[in-house]
């Protein structure tokens, strides 16, 4: 059976949580589901940008585990029912990130100065993908002054920053584009 797009139970400004909680759609717990979202279209946009190859086999995992990371927000730790398993996002998660920023950057110069985001259009577009990263830790963070949420999520959001970062450099890299260093004025 397809799944329907509309279901018009949205139209009140609402929307509904895994377990059955209904909130408004500006909440804490929304904007910051909202903004993994966005980090994820961001992640998509930069793979197609790509060919085939280990930062794209990556990127992909990655938008793969960001639904999981959405699903484990929309779904508050206490809540034990509902009729789907879903997904958490675990210390494993983070770690993979943490091997994969190690391996990337075995192949990349050391960083002396800081760069400006910049470089081929994938390379600038995974900038921009960190930087909404950084935002999602952002609004995850606040959330979690308020409301209980799985603290590995802000674990995993800060690596895959950085992860991000490095894949940048990575790409820009491959496409032999130089790493334009700030000059402070």
């Amino acid at each position: 059976m397809a799944i329907k797009i509309y279901t018009k139970t949205g139209d009140s400004g609402e929307t509904g949580l895994f377990g059955g909680d209904r909130v408004p759609k500006d909440s804490g717990r929304v904007e910051a589901y909202g903004t993994v979202d966005e980090l994820n279209a961001y992640l998509g946009a930069a793979g197609a940008q790509l060919s085939a190859g280990d930062v794209l086999d990556c990127l992909r995992r990655i938008q793969s585990e960001l639904f999981d990371l959405g699903a484990d927000l929309a779904t508050p730790p206490t809540v034990t029912t509902t009729t789907k398993q879903i997904p958490r996002i675990r210390d494993e998660h983070t770690a993979r990130l943490e091997h994969w920023i190690d391996r990337f950057e075995e192949a990349l110069p050391p960083l002396t100065r800081f760069i400006l985001p910049s470089g081929s259009q994938a390379g600038a577009t995974l900038h921009l993908a960190r930087t909404v990263c950084r935002r999602a830790e952002r609004r995850v963070v606040t959330l979690h002054h308020t409301e209980e949420i799985n603290p590995e999520i802000i674990r995993y959001l800060n690596r895959l920053s950085d992860l991000l970062f490095v894949l940048a450099r990575t790409v820009n890299q491959q496409h032999h584009m130089p790493e334009i260093p700030w000059e402070p004025s």
